[in-house]
Parts: C-alpha cells; sequence; structure tokens
C-alpha cells in the first residue's frame, strides 16, 4: 500500500484520487497513520464482507442458543 503525508496528499488530491482507484493509499499525518483512501468499489466490497461476517455471527448464536449452549451474563462477569 502507497503511503503519502497529508501535506503531499493535500498537494497531490488528483493524484490521490487517481492512486486510490488503483488501491487503497495510506495517509500519514505527523508520523503517524491516520487514514486510508479507497475506491468505492473498495469500500462497497468491504463493506458488503463486514455485513456477511455480522450475518454469520448472529447465526452462528442463535444456533448456539438454540442448542443451549450460552452462558449467563452475570455468571460470566462474576468468574472473571
Amino acid at each position: 500500500m502507497h503511503t503519502l503525508t497529508a501535506n503531499d496528499a493535500k498537494r497531490n488530491f488528483g493524484e490521490l484520487l487517481l492512486s486510490a482507484q488503483r488501491e487503497p493509499v495510506k495517509i500519514s499525518k505527523n508520523g503517524k497513520d491516520a487514514l486510508v483512501v479507497m475506491s468505492i468499489k473498495d469500500y462497497e466490497e468491504l463493506e458488503a464482507l463486514k455485513a456477511e461476517h455480522l450475518k454469520h455471527c448472529f447465526e452462528t448464536a442463535k444456533q448456539d442458543l438454540a442448542q443451549g449452549n450460552a452462558v449467563d451474563g452475570e455468571d460470566f462477569l462474576s468468574n472473571l
């Protein structure tokens, strides 16, 4: 992943937009990673993956509850 400083990204915004269409671009500020700029296509794919993962987690949790594979929250916290 290509990295730009915030100042370089600001000065070369058009280039940043073109680069982000090809691959995500990391932006750093004061020597620390601050954000990633990516194409809308990449963003939508990432959001779809997150939604699928959440759906899978909920389905697994529902199956666990139906099979009685659950722990009472108070018991769990008291055992910590």
